[in-house]
């Protein structure tokens, strides 16, 4: 089955409100409609608002959220709800990524609640898993990326799953300049797939776009892009300058 590239970038705490304004109308400039492709932005909290307001002419690119909180609503300072995302028009949560998993703490099992949450919400999430490079070094990727893949999953049924968006993001890989090479993403990208086709079937399973993440540039975009199972991208500081994120996502 051919799956539609899904080309996300993550700008993490970076650019501001009217930083984004910039970043969008220079790279609107440059980007027509790409019915090929999906594109997706996720912005900071605070500049989620100023995100959509910019994309209003262009409803085929996607925003999304980089977290919500795995309860509903209650006492909780600091954080932003499933519902709250949904009522400013996001469509996507990203749900673990390294960042969260490894410098924020969370576990396995609040993911579990952020995934379940997010598909009762109607939005989409974009599951992330991968390995240290301790973990990687000790033979263990596989290990990992597939429990933290049935986390996830965990209370979702097999209709929920087949709208689900993965990607695997190498913790060794990101903001480190190293990227796994398109045979190393292909290799865990067709782990992860075995795994969703033990799940809900493979018919299913080969509706689900999954990403690659980790030091993705203008340089290296293609070549990964070409990989086998290799369904997109998720992209953190290459997507912070416009005319960097344009290349990629022509790529």
């Amino acid at each position: 089955m051919h799956r539609k590239p899904v080309i996300a970038a993550n700008w993490k705490l970076n650019l501001s409100p009217t930083d984004a304004k910039a970043f969008l109308q220079r790279f609107l400039a440059q980007v027509p409609k790409l019915n090929e492709r999906t594109l997706v932005f996720f912005p900071s909290a605070i500049t989620l608002t100023t995100v959509i307001d910019g994309l209003r002419e262009r409803p085929e690119i996607w925003v999304g959220v980089q977290n919500v909180h795995s309860e509903a609503q209650g006492a909780f300072t600091g954080e932003n709800s499933v519902l709250m995302a949904r009522d400013v028009g996001a469509r996507v949560v990203l749900v673990g990524h390294s960042e969260r998993r490894h410098v924020f703490g969370e576990t396995d099992e609040m993911t579990t609640r952020k995934m379940s949450l997010i598909v009762q919400g109607r939005l989409t999430p974009l599951l992330c898993v991968g390995e240290t490079l301790e973990e990687r070094e000790a033979g263990r990727t596989a290990e990992v990326v597939e429990r933290q893949l049935t986390a996830g999953l965990a209370e979702l049924d097999a209709g929920q799953i087949a709208q689900i968006l993965l990607a695997y993001e190498p913790v060794w890989a990101i903001g480190t300049g190293r990227t796994a090479t398109p045979a190393d993403a292909s290799e865990i990208h067709g782990v992860l797939r075995q795994a969703l086709v033990s799940r809900i079937g493979e018919k299913a399973a080969a509706g689900v776009p999954i990403l690659y993440g980790g030091s993705v540039n203008r340089g290296n975009a293609s070549q990964l892009l070409a990989a086998s199972d290799v369904d997109g991208l998720l992209v953190g500081g290459a997507s912070l300058d416009p005319d960097s994120w344009a290349s990629i996502v022509r790529a």
